[in-house]
């Protein structure tokens, strides 16, 4: 396995559609090894294949506490195909979107269909924080960041954070 490099924002790849996967082979199987180790590294609870610079359909999730064995869920083009009208709100933050967080309204729960790791068709039920984790996820296959959830105001006051903290870090140590 192999600790793969994120991608962070401002980056247009994060903005991309992502394309379907055709079917989880050994390739698949390596990508999504390789984002889980990337995901613990990184001391994040998921983990979309566009954050490491793939456009395909993966994500990987762990949302077990640090005191709880592994939850570990692998999932290639999974799709919502059912919200409860119930609106919760979380407070959540991205790997991609570094030191911000912000409260996120979306549904309470919801059900996934996906292939999984054995290329079978799974449909899975999720509420609280794999809810949250699954649709934060899932955004970002479709291009759509934690922060494009939130008002104008707030999402250009990160945008602008985040893009003098990636103008600093392109500057020569010595400028």
């Amino acid at each position: 396995m192999a600790v793969l490099p994120l991608v962070v924002a401002p980056d247009p790849r994060l903005k991309k559609k992502a394309l379907p996967v055709e079917r989880v082979d050994d390739t698949i199987r390596k990508q999504m090894d390789d984002m889980v180790e990337t995901m613990y590294a990184e001391n994040g609870m998921g983990l979309a294949a566009p954050q490491v610079g793939i456009s395909n359909r993966v994500i990987v999730m762990d949302i077990a506490r640090k005191d709880e064995d592994p939850v570990i869920f692998k999932m290639a083009n999974p799709e919502i195909i059912w919200e409860s009208p119930e609106i919760k709100s979380y407070e959540e933050g991205c790997l991609s979107v570094p030191e911000h967080y912000a409260e996120v309204k979306r549904p309470a729960s919801v059900k996934i269909r996906f292939i999984d790791y054995e290329n079978e068709i799974r449909e899975i039920e999720a509420d609280g924080v794999l809810a949250v984790c699954v649709q934060h996820e899932i955004d970002h296959l479709n291009g759509v960041l934690f922060i494009d959830h939130l008002s104008s105001l707030k999402r250009g006051i990160i945008a602008r954070k985040l893009l003098k903290a990636k103008k600093a870090m392109a500057e020569p140590a010595n400028a």
